[in-house]
């Protein structure tokens, strides 16, 4: 399945924000929203599964997009790259 996920990372005005746009549904809510590592490790598994990804200081899942805003210290490339590989982990 991995080979048919396509995640489109999208810039916005804000810096510290990145929209990743998915062709898979990644999550049956209409939104799920988390402050912090902590309430994301208390959420849905693909929550639990970003939590761990250094960097994220908020986290908004809605069914075809994940929006991130970073801690300003970490590098978006870096950020994006172990965002990718969990979501390709998550779904195989």
């Amino acid at each position: 399945m991995s080979e048919y996920i396509e995640l489109e990372p999208e810039e916005t005005d804000d810096p510290h924000i990145l929209i990743i746009e998915s062709n898979v549904t990644l999550t049956i809510e209409e939104v799920e929203e988390y402050d912090s590592a902590d309430l994301m490790l208390e959420g849905s598994p693909l929550a639990q599964t970003l939590a761990v990804i250094p960097g994220i200081e908020h986290l908004r899942i809605e069914p075809d997009a994940l929006t991130i805003t970073r801690d300003p210290t970490f590098e978006w490339y870096t950020i994006t790259e172990d965002v990718k590989a969990a979501i390709v982990d998550f779904f195989l």
